[in-house]
């Protein structure tokens, strides 16, 4: 399920995992346009990387929709709150991603799977391998990493937690937040 709201033709793309990357995570999911609440950075974060050539897209898994919470009209006002934000900002989402599933759905789209990313880039005619997608989970890592994109990890949301699974092992590229990503990538001269 998508809501385009307007590419940048050419572009790079760069994805964003919406709850604890953009807005607040709440453990009751967000139920209503006046729940969302941005996370302290990030409208200018994306306003940041739309001046700086990103077509920023979100990919959201929201399974409040399938348990019943969430209403798909709800979902829309939500969507239509955090698009109209960004623009106030000066930035511009080109497209709201979401996966309206529940974890024993088993669906393609739910994050880990790689469904949603899959979706972004037939919508884009563009591949995301190497292109930034950025989220607070180890779904978000692992949905980049299976179409071979760059997993960006940021400590907002569940970041920190996601963050002490890794252990010793490889990890990934970490972020104490999305304004500190988009700096990083913007001065690296990335533009997807």
């Amino acid at each position: 399920m998508n809501t385009k709201v307007g590419p940048e033709p050419g572009a790079g793309l760069i994805v964003l995992d919406r709850d604890g990357v953009i807005n607040r995570e709440s453990p009751d999911f967000i139920k209503t346009a006046d729940e969302w609440l941005p996370l302290p950075g990030s409208l200018e974060a994306i306003a940041a990387l739309s001046q700086a050539g990103f077509t920023v897209v979100v990919a959201t898994n929201q399974s409040g929709v399938g348990r019943g919470l969430i209403s798909p009209t709800a979902l829309g006002e939500i969507h239509g709150r955090m698009v109209q934000s960004v623009a106030e900002a000066g930035g511009k989402l080109a497209g709201i991603f979401f996966c309206p599933h529940r974890p024993e759905d088993n669906c393609s789209c739910r994050k880990p799977k790689p469904g949603l990313l899959e979706q972004i880039e037939a919508q884009f005619g563009r591949s995301l391998k190497g292109r930034p997608v950025i989220g607070d989970s180890a779904r978000d890592l692992q949905a980049a990493e299976a179409i071979g994109a760059r997993a960006i990890l940021v400590r907002t949301g569940n970041g920190i937690e996601t963050e002490r699974r890794f252990g010793s092992g490889r990890k990934p590229e970490i972020f104490d937040d999305l304004a500190a990503a988009a700096r990083s990538l913007i001065g690296q001269g990335v533009s997807g």
